[in-house]
């Protein structure tokens, strides 16, 4: 069914996975209000739903709540750098309020709550114009079109192929009721622009040039999660090379460009 989440949802449920929001700047600083209420009222309007049917609730957070990070790699105990007043604070803030709601919801409703932080994921199925790194630099690369890098390239993501973040999640879920998160959930293999550009330009064979653009406001210059928690407490850890998940990703997008 299609619902949105800013409005009240009245189902049946024992398990709620709450994915709801626009991951990518391009698409949640399109409309920066909806983005916030898809985060903070879709946490409200879920966190209602578990509480009346007594459901175990997931809460997909972000990376991006710990903002430009002045420590590095980022631990869960880190309360992040973000600025609550720029472009990219719709998403930030609204992750940031939705993990609030769900600890308070949780301490004042005694409610099963699970909260993972997520770090730019990728993978087939991605939209091929995601407006990410990952699908950007593909898709260029694929049509032989200029890669387009911010900055000056030297920032730096690491990237979790999905398969192994679904993995995460399903782990996350089943852990006994006193474990809440947050968690880190990433891969801490950490890459910079250039180097992941170089990569898919090799995987695919591509001879598009590498051009640079300004860096946007209050990007991120860092980011590689601490995943020792996950590592010890849900005994999880990513399997997916970044040169396997790029080789998977990168064949969808050949067989969707293809195909259109």
């Amino acid at each position: 069914m299609r619902h949105d989440v800013t409005f009240p949802l009245y189902v049946e449920v024992d398990e709620i996975y709450n994915l709801a929001c626009p991951a990518s700047p391009v698409h949640y600083q399109f409309d920066p209000v909806q983005t916030t209420k898809t985060s903070v009222h879709g946490a409200i309007n879920m966190l209602g739903l578990a509480k009346r049917t007594r459901a175990k609730i997931f809460q997909a957070s972000t990376s991006e709540v710990y903002g430009d990070p002045e420590v590095h790699p980022q631990p869960e105990s880190y309360w992040g750098k973000v600025n609550p007043i720029g472009p990219r604070s719709c998403y930030d803030e609204g992750k940031r309020c939705a993990e609030t709601l769900f600890f308070d919801y949780r301490r004042q409703h005694g409610m099963n709550i699970k909260v993972a932080r997520i770090f730019n994921t990728y993978g087939p199925r991605m939209h091929p114009n995601d407006g990410r790194v990952v699908s950007n630099f593909i898709v260029q690369a694929l049509k032989g079109e200029p890669i387009t890098l911010f900055g000056d390239g030297t920032q730096t993501r690491s990237f979790c192929y999905v398969d192994d973040l679904i993995d995460g999640f399903l782990k996350l879920m089943d852990m006994p009721a006193d474990f809440t998160g947050p968690v880190n959930l990433g891969n801490p293999g950490e890459f910079t622009m250039i180097a992941l550009a170089q990569k898919v330009k090799a995987i695919t064979g591509s001879s598009s040039p590498l051009v640079h653009k300004p860096l946007p406001v209050d990007d991120p210059k860092q980011r590689q999660p601490d995943i020792t928690l996950a590592r010890e407490a849900l005994g999880w850890q990513p399997i997916v090379s970044l040169d396997e998940g790029l080789t998977k990703t990168i064949a969808y997008f050949d067989r969707l460009l293809a195909a259109k």
